[in-house]
Parts: structure tokens; C-alpha cells; sequence
């Protein structure tokens, strides 16, 4: 946990908490956390969320990365934890936690002329990353962390040149895809991250006092230091605390091989990583400089979307949310941001075909990597413009994290109105339009003969009723006046 002050265009650090609980040790082969793993977990989370209770943090991101992308049934877990914590987690993608790595890095760093190459070993997952100033040019998330491979190689301890070399063969298969298009992309700099690197950095100046930073040679010392102690419980360097030594192996040897497969020479120690990165992520939301709006934007112009009227239903539904807010309790952030994003890219899959474009546009949604969105945003980002016309499909919904899993049709209900009202992509104004709302209805009023002016939309509306019907949701039409 990090804790930072934004003063005179800064961030500020004013507090760290760390404790290795590692996590992906205790995800288990079909999926599930260990309990015992789980419970170190949520005992670490109710101790940060008392700090952060004390010290009254006013604006907060938890996320969640490898361990939990690749735990099954995760749901309970992640409820103790927002219990626990005060706050729900984020599970971002490896994109995602490639790109927040390279940001912490990119702004705790010396700006530098040049390409710079970060890597990141974490538990489950490593990280690499090309950028140039604060801009990632290349992003990748590899399948392999300390944690995995030293559980898979070290698990009992023991340490040789045969499980040496075996590990290095595994690092070095995971390496090899990326390999060729990083060497292409080049880089003049290079820079480690997180607490693997340097815990691996710190271990190799006491090894070798000279050294103040990360070689090829350094390496090769330690992994021969690695051998000769024979177990872990045999490392007596100050650098490798007690916690750390069952996962240094692992560590260790990817490092050694990225120098090897990357042709890496030389890499310094970043002082920053993810968490900062978030922290720098969050500044960009107060100041108006939000990598979601960026991805949208971005996603706009790839899907050749008709930006017109991507406003106009943006500008329906925005109105809509805020006449029914108060009555199905939509005062979340998340409400007004998603319903913003669906608006503007709820037509996005008629760049792959107009049958069905709902349903493809739900898809690009769901898979596409999305710079800035975690991966419960971008969930329920699908879950909107899949859902916005034809038969009303909710599949999915309740595997939302709360409340979406519950309010999501609302959203949806407002989404699904607003397009259909603009379906002619007609720049004229609607009518005035007023809405009520129960917990399971929504009557709407338009003014004078409007309805009898546009008998299209009348028909549709009609059509609409059914299809919610057929969802348990009531929806009532009518006009009011002449």
C-alpha cells in the first residue's frame, strides 16, 4: 500500500505498508485459493483498511493482479476483502498492470533521451515493457512470477544447477514469443521494478560491493551463490530476508534469463512500480486526463464511429439517469462513466457487420485490451452495449461485482431507451420527456402529439415494452396534453 499527498503539482509519498502474502502460491490447480492462503490474505487487508481508516484517505484504488485473474470462484474471497479492506478490488489485466508498471516507473525515474526497457517480476506474472517518456510503446504480460516458479522448481527447498537449468529452460520458453519484438523495438535504457528486482539488485552488491547495477555478471553470480547454498533456508545474505527466500530462487532466474533472451546489458532500480503508477493514474482522473476517456476516444476512431450521434444518445441518457437516479439509487460514479462509455461506443461492432452488432460490440468490449479500465469496468461496459436493443439478454449480469449485479439493468433499461429514441440518427430535438421509476417499472411521458408525429418510434416503443416484459421489467408509455 502506498499513501500519497498531491501538493504544488506533486505527488508526495507519506506512507508505504508492505507484507508478502503471497497469493499465487495459494491458488490452487483447479482454481481455488487455499484457505489458509486466503485467510493470511484478508488478515494483511483488515490491517491496511484500519491504517487507511486512521488516516482518513479520501480517495482510494485496490487492485488485484495475476492470482486473482487466475482464480475460479473467486466471488466470496472478494467480498471478505472489500469487508475487510473498506474498499472492492480491481482485477486489471497484465496489459493493464504492464501499463500502470511503466507509468510508476516512467514518472519516479530521470527523464532521459531514448527508449527505455522495464521489467517486472511479480508473483504470478512478469511484466515488459518499451516506452519513451511517460508513453508505453510496447506492452507484455508473461505467465511466469517468482511465486509460480519457484513453486513449481523449489518448492521443497532445495536448490541445484539441474533445477537451476530446468528453471531457466521454462523462463526461457515464456520468453521466446516476445522475444523478436523487443529486440526489434530497441531500447537504450533499462529499468527493473517491485520488490523481486530489488531484493535480486540489493543481493548482488553484497555479493559484489562494486556493482551498483543489475549486470549480466551480477546475475551469474547470484545464481551461482543460489547453487552453492544448496536450500534456501542456507541463503544468509541480509538483502534476502525470510520471507522472500522461498521465492527468490524463482525470481532470480527470470531475471537471469531476460538479460540472456532481451540481450540486456545493464538495468537500474526504479523507485517506482504499479503502485505508484495507480497513484499517478488517479492524478489523471482529477485533472482530466483519464486513460479510460483516452481508450474511448481511441476505440471511437478505430470503429469509425459516428461521433454525432454517439452524443446525442449520450446527452438522452445522462438526462434519464439523473431523473431516475434517486429512485433506484444510481448515485455511484461508476453509473454516470459507464452509461458515458456505452453511449459513445455502443456502435462500435457495426464495423464487424449490422446483424447483431450488439452482440459483437459486447465481444470487442469484453476482450479488447483497454488502457486505464480494470476489469470489472470493462465487464460491465459489455454487459451495457451487448444488452442495448433487440431482446433484452442479461447473461452474465449477476456474475457483476455489487451493486452492478443488481442495478446493471437499470443502466441497461436507460441505455436501450436512449438509442431507440435516436435511432434515425436525426440531429432534431426530441420532444420533452419525463420519466418515473419503481423498482421493477419506468413510465414515460412525452409532451403534445409527438408520439403521433413519429409513429416509427411509437411502434418501437411498443416493441420495447415486450421485450422488457419478457425480463420482468414494466416499462409504461404514454403522452401527456394535446
Amino acid at each position: 500500500m502506498v499513501v500519497a499527498r498531491y501538493s504544488h503539482g506533486q505527488l508526495v509519498i507519506i506512507d508505504r505498508l508492505r507484507e508478502m502474502v503471497r497469493l499465487a502460491a495459494g491458488v490452487e490447480e483447479n482454481g481455488r485459493i487455499d484457505k489458509e492462503v486466503a485467510a493470511r490474505a484478508l488478515a494483511c487487508l483488515q490491517r491496511f483498511g484500519q491504517r487507511l481508516r486512521d488516516m482518513h484517505a479520501d480517495s482510494v484504488r485496490v487492485v488485484g493482479t495475476n492470482a486473482l485473474r487466475v482464480a475460479h470462484r473467486k466471488q466470496a474471497f472478494l467480498e471478505r476483502a472489500r469487508e475487510a479492506l473498506g474498499h472492492p478490488i480491481e482485477i486489471i489485466s497484465g496489459m493493464e498492470e504492464a501499463r500502470l508498471i511503466y507509468s510508476g516507473v516512467a514518472h519516479t525515474m530521470p527523464s532521459e533521451p531514448g527508449r527505455r526497457l522495464v521489467a517486472d517480476i511479480g508473483g504470478g506474472s512478469t511484466e515488459l515493457v518499451i516506452g519513451d517518456g511517460l508513453t508505453p510503446l510496447e506492452l507484455e504480460s508473461l505467465q511466469m512470477g517468482c511465486v509460480s516458479l519457484s513453486e513449481r522448481f523449489f518448492r521443497d527447498g532445495k536448490i541445484s544447477a539441474k533445477r537451476i537449468e530446468r528453471a531457466r529452460m521454462a523462463a526461457r520458453l515464456e520468453l521466446e514469443p516476445v522475444q523478436a519484438a523487443f529486440r526489434r523495438r530497441g531500447w537504450e535504457h533499462c529499468a527493473g521494478s517491485s520488490g523481486t528486482v530489488r531484493a535480486i539488485g540489493e543481493a548482488i552488491r553484497e555479493l559484489e560491493p562494486q556493482s551498483l547495477t543489475i549486470t549480466a555478471a551480477g546475475l551469474e553470480r547470484a545464481v551461482k551463490y543460489l547453487v552453492d547454498a544448496g536450500h534456501i533456508r542456507e541463503l544468509r545474505l541480509t538483502s534476502i530476508t525470510e520471507d522472500r527466500r522461498p521465492v527468490f530462487p524463482g525470481g532470480t532466474v527470470i531475471l537471469t534469463e531476460i538479460f540472456d533472451v532481451l540481450g540486456v546489458q545493464e538495468m537500474r532500480i526504479a523507485d517506482g512500480a504499479m503502485r505508484e503508477g495507480l497513484l499517478y493514474d488517479m492524478l489523471g482522473r482529477f485533472k482530466n486526463e483519464d486513460a479510460r476517456d483516452r481508450t474511448v476516444r481511441a476505440m471511437q476512431k478505430r470503429y469509425h464511429v459516428d461521433l454525432a450521434q454517439a452524443e446525442r444518445v449520450e446527452a438522452t441518457v445522462l438526462e434519464f439517469l439523473n431523473q431516475t437516479r434517486e429512485t433506484w439509487r444510481l448515485d455511484a460514479p461508476l453509473a454516470d462513466l459507464g452509461l458515458q462509455w456505452a453511449a459513445r461506443l455502443h456502435e462500435i461492432g457495426l464495423d464487424v457487420s449490422h446483424s447483431g452488432y450488439h452482440r459483437h460490440g459486447a465481444y470487442l468490449l469484453e476482450n479488447a485490451d483497454m488502457p486505464g479500465f480494470p476489469r470489472e469496468e470493462q465487464r460491465l461496459l459489455a454487459r451495457l452495449v451487448g444488452g442495448h436493443r433487440r431482446k433484452l439478454d442479461l447473461e452474465g449480469v449477476e456474475e457483476l461485482v455489487p451493486p452492478w449485479d443488481s442495478k446493471a439493468l437499470y443502466l441497461v433499461v436507460l441505455l436501450r431507451l436512449a438509442v431507440l429514441l435516436h435511432r434515425g440518427h436525426s440531429p432534431a430535438a426530441l420532444s420533452q420527456i419525463e420519466l418515473s421509476a419503481t423498482p421493477k417499472s419506468l413510465e414515460v411521458q412525452f409532451s403534445g402529439r409527438w408520439l403521433k408525429d413519429h409513429p416509427l418510434t411509437s411502434a418501437d416503443l411498443q416493441q420495447e415494452t415486450e421485450y422488457l416484459r419478457d425480463s420482468g421489467f414494466r416499462l409504461r408509455v404514454f403522452s401527456r396534453g394535446r
